[in-house]
């Protein structure tokens, strides 16, 4: 054991010159692969480029391949540039310590637009705007984090008799997923079980409603907030209900797929973003979509909307002696009340039958 361990002693001492060279090439060779590669991208030629392709006075691609590229008219697109431009420093156009523009904020919103619009890596656009990985990554986190600060309030607000878009989404639920536990924990009747939700009244069938409804399929409980198919149904009037339910269930249905289509990067992998950057992108694709739903409405009228007038009104909080808890447990029970849910079916297939026996 000893001999053994001297002989390597002796024989190690005997290379130590050797070793030492070959460890110095090593540590050479690794600081040369792990040395940076600079690469001069001309970033005043890619800005031009984009520049003359789509917002010249004349450009190369007219509007309708400006609305199928960026998923947005030309007017919208630059409205979002300038609001981010104006809230969030790291948009502006600026200039290096030895003073070389650096990208445009043109550039980067168009990266991170396209990066959202297509799913694509981080350098895919790089070859045409002249932007870097990491810098086009860094340009979607910001521009996603921008548009949710700004624009949340009045795109993801509660819906209106005006609204035609997504106004709730939830997710990042962790364990199994169903319809069940999705429900169980989102937030989408916290306000009515709180009594802030905006007041909704109609009449169907000579009863008077004062909650709107949800339209769901059969796995959903049998709420007063929802309207559910009826299986195998009998009988002509039933027959047509459940075709009229499910046919306007779809079109709901279709706002996501519509949702996944204008921008890729929903249906595509997470490509390891943090927890609070899914969340963003998420949320600004969902504001994004809202706007361009706005945007491209027939009626010109509706572009005008006073968004804030839904606050004032709003129902007065019941200033009673009861106490609040027990409110809020009524108002959950009336919420999941059978009953109710079943009337409100019932008045619903007797006005449906109406409607088609007098078209």
């Amino acid at each position: 054991m000893v001999r053994t361990f001297f002989r390597k002693l002796l024989r190690y001492l005997s290379s130590e010159d050797d070793s030492d060279d070959d460890l110095d090439e090593d540590v050479e060779e690794q600081c040369t692969r792990k040395r940076r590669k600079f690469i001069r991208r001309n970033h005043i030629q890619g800005h031009e480029r984009l520049y003359r392709d789509y917002f010249a006075e004349n450009p190369v691609y007219p509007s309708n391949l400006f609305r199928r590229r960026f998923r947005m008219s030309r007017p919208l697109f630059l409205r979002i540039l300038n609001e981010v431009v104006a809230n969030e420093p790291y948009f502006v156009q600026r200039r290096d310590n030895i003073g070389r523009l650096g990208l445009s904020s043109m550039q980067k919103i168009t990266a991170a637009l396209r990066m959202l619009a297509y799913g694509v890596s981080a350098d895919f656009m790089d070859e045409y705007i002249r932007i870097g990985e990491s810098t086009a990554m860094e340009s979607l986190k910001k521009f996603c984090e921008t548009i949710v600060s700004i624009f949340s309030v009045e795109y993801l607000r509660s819906p209106n008799t005006n609204d035609l878009w997504i106004w709730h989404a939830f997710f990042g639920l962790p364990g199994s997923y169903n319809d069940i536990n999705v429900l169980e924990r989102s937030s989408v009747f916290t306000e009515l079980a709180q009594g802030r939700a905006p007041p909704v009244n109609y009449t169907v069938n000579g009863h008077d409603y004062t909650m709107g409804y949800y339209l769901a399929d059969g796995i959903y409980p049998k709420w007063q907030t929802f309207v559910k198919t009826i299986p195998s149904p009998r009988g002509n009037k039933n027959k047509y209900f459940a075709k009229a339910q499910e046919s306007a269930r779809k079109d709901v249905e279709r706002a996501f797929g519509v949702l996944q289509q204008r921008f890729a990067i929903i249906r595509g992998p997470s490509r390891m973003f943090k927890l609070k950057v899914l969340t963003n992108i998420m949320k600004a694709c969902v504001i994004l979509h809202n706007m361009i739903i706005e945007d491209e409405r027939d009626d010109g009228d509706s572009l005008n909307i006073e968004y804030d007038q839904l606050d004032d009104d709003l129902p007065e909080l019941s200033r009673t002696q009861t106490n609040e808890f027990m409110d809020f447990i009524q108002r959950r029970l009336h919420i999941k009340d059978s009953s109710a849910h079943h009337q409100l079916q019932e008045d619903l297939i007797e006005h449906q039958w109406l409607l088609y026996s007098q078209q």
